[in-house]
C-alpha cells in the first residue's frame, strides 16, 4: 500500500497546562477526503492545529509524504504543500479581496491562477476590489478557501467551512470540495454540519475528549447513523 499523504500516530497536544489530545491516530491517503466528526471540544480543530504545529506543545508522530514533521515549525510544515483554512478565516480588513488572495506565498508548483479561482468562485471576481471584511460571510469563506488554492498546496485542512452560512453558499462549498477531489486534492475536513460532510467524505473519524473513537467508510455510513446520533446529537 502506498505511503499515506498524512499519517498521525499517538499524537498528544497541549495548550499550556491543558492536555487536549490523547493519543490520536489516523491517516489520509492521497486524493482522499476525510472528515473529523465530534461535538464541540472533542479535539477536532486541535488536531488540525497540531498537524500544522500551531498548538503549545505536541508529541507523537506526524508524517507528511512519509517525512516526520513533529519537531518542525509551522512555516516548514506548510512548505510541504499543506494549506490550512482556519475557522476564523483570517481575512485582512485593510486589504481588498484580491490583495488577500494574492498575499500568501507560493508553497509548491501547480497552484491555481486567478482565472481558475475566479471561474470557481465568480463572486470573488465581482468583489475583487472590495475591502476584505466588507464581503459577506459566505464570500469571506470562499476567499479563505481560494487563498490556499493559489499556493500550490495539495493537502487541504478545512476547519468548519460551512459554519453559519446560508444553504446556497453551503451547497457551493460542497460543489467546490467535490471539484477539488476530482482534481486530485487531498482534504481533511472538520465539520459540525453532518449533512454537509456526509456525501463528501470517503472516510469518517469520530472524536471525543481528544481521542479517536471510531472510523468508518462512506459505504458503512448507512449502518452508523444511529450511533452518530448518539455521538453527535444530529
Amino acid at each position: 500500500m502506498a505511503t499515506p499523504m498524512l499519517e498521525v500516530r499517538d499524537l498528544h497536544g497541549w495548550y499550556g497546562e491543558s492536555h487536549v489530545l490523547h493519543g490520536v491516530n489516523f491517516d489520509v491517503r492521497e486524493g482522499e477526503v476525510v472528515t473529523l466528526l465530534g461535538r464541540n471540544g472533542a479535539g477536532r480543530t486541535s488536531t488540525l492545529r497540531a498537524v500544522m504545529g500551531l498548538i503549545g506543545a505536541r508529541k507523537g508522530s506526524i508524517k507528511v509524504h512519509g517525512q516526520e514533521v513533529i519537531a518542525q515549525s509551522p512555516h516548514r510544515i506548510a512548505r510541504l504543500g499543506i494549506g490550512y483554512c482556519p475557522e476564523e478565516r483570517g481575512i485582512f480588513s485593510s486589504l481588498s479581496a484580491e490583495e488577500n488572495l494574492l498575499l500568501p506565498p507560493t508553497l509548491a508548483p501547480g497552484g491555481m491562477g486567478l482565472d481558475q479561482i475566479y471561474a470557481m468562485f465568480p463572486n470573488l471576481q465581482e468583489r475583487a476590489q472590495s475591502q476584505g471584511t466588507r464581503l459577506s460571510g459566505g464570500e469571506q469563506q470562499m476567499l479563505a478557501v481560494a487563498r490556499i488554492l493559489r499556493t500550490g498546496a495539495r493537502l487541504l485542512l478545512l476547519d468548519e467551512i460551512s459554519e453559519g452560512l446560508a444553504p446556497v453558499i453551503v451547497q457551493k462549498l460542497a460543489e467546490t470540495v467535490t471539484a477539488l477531489r476530482r482534481e486530485g486534492y487531498t482534504i481533511v475536513m472538520v465539520e459540525q454540519n453532518f449533512r454537509f460532510a456526509a456525501p463528501l467524505a470517503d472516510r469518517f473519524f469520530v472524536m471525543e475528549h481528544g481521542r479517536m473513537l471510531q472510523e468508518f467508510t462512506q459505504a458503512e455510513l448507512p449502518g452508523q447513523i444511529d450511533r452518530l446520533h448518539e455521538y453527535l446529537g444530529v
